[in-house]
């Protein structure tokens, strides 16, 4: 005789989409704030989705302490098949939305700051009045941020600083560093005919990324490529700070000459040592290489790349 069976186990609740995409952002920025801010969603609301994502599974995904947010080894053996998943899923929808050959959605670039003032704020507004459909969502991060791991559609820098395994698409002209001073720092310092008298007087130095390495003041003079070791008490993580500093007279700067253009005109500082310098480096937007390009990318590359783009003309001056 069969014994009766016993009381049958509880079904485990079933896991909802919304939770595990909830989950992928989280982990993704590993940051309940950030996630909370692109899902459009509360704080509350999607750490309650993850603790009741955790009770579904009833295994924890995140160590959470007051200060950061760390992935479990069962977190990470999740994020690491769901990550790709959803982003097969997103792609296959961009893909199926393209069709309509109309470019649509939101496009995420990271961008330093210098390449958005030089070659993205100036034509935002042309952009989006051709695209009605496409919301730019505009990260400024002077450091080399992972693109994929923070869900970027493209990033832009310099040639030399892309990351490996992207693609490049050049933009812009070709960039030019000069050296620029206030006119009272000139009248009262006295003005610089060689680069090797930089060294009498006050540079401001920029420092590159966190790596402690300072932007280096390059040369031609004869064919033949210098660098001056130049020394100041003043010392900036960005361009922005860099010039507007030269600008009060506080030092000489060595910045791109296009994004010096509208100080340049407008006569707050003065370009030195032209004779010295010359062109050297482009600005690339780049992306990762996933196969069919989402429309919305291919708009803005092709928009980026009709620009009849023009070095900055700063006044001629003595060198």
């Amino acid at each position: 005789m069969t014994p009766p069976a016993g009381p049958a186990a509880a079904p485990r609740p079933a896991i909802s989409l919304p939770a595990l995409i909830a989950f992928e952002c989280v982990a993704r920025h590993m940051n309940f704030t950030r996630a909370a801010t692109e899902m459009a969603v509360t704080t509350t609301a999607i750490s309650r989705t993850i603790r009741q994502l955790e009770a579904s599974l009833d295994i924890r995904l995140f160590n959470r302490t007051t200060r950061s947010v760390a992935l479990t080894e069962a977190g990470v053996q999740l994020m690491g098949t769901l990550g790709p998943a959803l982003d097969q899923i997103r792609r296959s929808v961009q893909e199926v939305g393209d069709v309509s050959g109309q470019p649509h959605g939101q496009l995420r670039i990271n961008t330093s700051y210098v390449a958005h003032a030089a070659l993205l704020q100036p034509h935002l507004r042309e952009f989006l009045q051709r695209y009605p459909d496409v919301t730019l969502d505009m990260v400024v991060d002077n450091g080399l941020s992972d693109i994929v791991a923070g869900g970027f559609d493209a990033g832009i820098r310099l040639g030399h600083a892309l990351q490996k395994d992207m693609i490049g698409v050049p933009i812009g002209p070709l960039q030019r560093l000069i050296v620029v001073g206030s006119p009272d720092y000139l009248k009262s310092r006295g003005t610089p005919s060689t680069p090797e008298d930089l060294l009498q007087h006050d540079c401001i130095r920029q420092r590159i990324g966190n790596r402690g390495q300072f932007l280096a003041w390059r040369f031609v003079s004869g064919g033949e490529p210098s660098t001056i070791e130049v020394q100041g008490r003043l010392v900036f993580s960005e361009m922005r700070c860099t010039l507007e500093s030269a600008a009060l007279g506080e030092g000489l700067a060595i910045v791109f000459e296009q994004f010096a253009a509208p100080a340049l005109r407008a006569g707050h500082v003065v370009p030195l040592l032209q004779a010295y310098t010359q062109p050297t480096e482009t600005f690339y937007l780049y992306y990762p290489n996933r196969g069919q390009m989402p429309g919305k990318l291919r708009a803005l590359i092709q928009f980026l790349q009709g620009i009849a783009w023009t070095a900055a003309t700063a006044v001629d001056q003595p060198a």
